[in-house]
């Protein structure tokens, strides 16, 4: 999320969030399914998915405090005003036009909020954050509806419930003719080279060879002839990398990488796919773009882009290079130093190559 910006009126922030390109129609229900101001100042929200969200601040007048307020999509039916407590006036639920549902928070008068650090972040697809205020005093938390859904703690129906979603994503992956492809998968770096080193000391080298290796086993399962470039932790150049694909007459080429900001910026995070020429390996780039920003909710879009890399100039066949997040990043780095998702981003990338190969082939 963008800073706060400074307006003779007021200061407000315009975020906009995008799971996917689709959007609810105007006359269904709200997008807001539940919400939760807790005890230490943190606003949580559960939304449905493919959900597009505004949020903005504006500052206080001589009729209303200062007030932070996020638009969804859909229209509510039941506009309410919800009194506060501690910082907090009220709460109001309202339609501001048609098809919309405006979430309001009002804050009591010469309350001190510091609105340049918030930041909203995506947990999940569904699933929102936001730190409002620090309590000075004690703080009844507020809200409606269940912001987390509870799964019952036992170990056999977690198994149960695992086997199934796995299972479910992997049918969920596109269909491509058995035996018919050849991937070459090249996870960056290697060795001495650990490549970019983020937050907490977690490597790129380890990061996206964790997540080649994910790739290649979906890929295999669907029936596409997979090799790595490297299967451990070793030194590998480049040219030997391009070797490898140019000599094994592969289809496709994938290069995973992660990024590192200069100076090390906690505040830029995001996701971009690179290639070299021509409209296969654009199309190639798109497809695992979509697919990556779609299991990285509120991590910015960089973006497809022609980049000049050696690995993906040098390649004969359509090639791309991808940035899975910045490693130097607040939000990036907390997530890709979990497995949970690493597979995510492994299943989406194997996802984009399959929908391509499928196109072409």
């Amino acid at each position: 999320m963008k800073k706060f910006l400074d307006n003779k009126l007021f200061r407000y922030l315009s975020v906009l969030l995008f799971l996917n390109s689709s959007s609810l129609p105007v006359k269904s229900s709200s997008a807001l399914a539940a919400w939760e101001i807790k005890t230490n100042g943190v606003l949580e929200l559960r939304t449905k998915s493919n959900t597009n969200l505004k949020a903005y601040f504006q500052k206080a007048n001589q009729i209303s405090g200062d007030r932070f307020w996020i638009d969804f999509p859909g229209e509510l039916k039941n506009p309410r005003t919800i009194k506060g407590n501690g910082p907090i006036n009220e709460i109001r639920l309202g339609k501001p036009n048609k098809g919309k549902t405006r979430l309001v928070i009002e804050f009591k008068k010469e309350t001190y909020l510091k609105p340049l650090t918030w930041r909203l972040v995506g947990l999940d697809q569904n699933r929102w954050r936001i730190k409002l205020f620090a309590p000075k005093y004690t703080f009844k938390k507020i809200g409606e509806g269940q912001v987390v859904k509870r799964i019952v703690n036992i170990k056999e129906n977690q198994k149960s419930i695992y086997k199934k979603k796995n299972n479910f994503q992997y049918l969920k992956l596109p269909d491509v003719k058995q035996n018919q492809f050849l991937v070459i998968i090249d996870p960056g770096h290697g060795g001495p080279d650990p490549g970019a080193i983020g937050i907490g000391g977690i490597r790129e080298t380890d990061v996206v060879l964790e997540v080649s290796k994910i790739v290649k086993n979906l890929l295999s399962k669907k029936g596409v002839k997979v090799s790595l470039t490297r299967t451990n932790d070793v030194d590998l150049d480049l040219h030997p990398r391009v070797s490898i694909a140019n000599n094994t007459d592969a289809d496709i080429f994938v290069s995973i990488h992660a990024n590192a900001s200069r100076g090390k910026r906690r505040d830029i995070n995001g996701l971009e796919t690179f290639y070299y020429r021509g409209w296969r390996g654009r199309l190639l780039a798109k497809r695992i773009q979509k697919q990556i920003l779609r299991v990285s909710p509120g991590s910015p879009d960089r973006g497809v882009k022609q980049g000049r890399f050696y690995v993906i100039k040098n390649t004969r066949m359509p090639a791309v290079l991808v940035e899975i997040g910045f490693l130097t990043g607040r939000l990036d780095a907390r997530r890709l130093e979990k497995i949970t998702h690493r597979k995510r981003l492994a299943y989406a990338i194997a996802k984009g190559i399959l929908e391509y190969l499928n196109k072409v082939g």
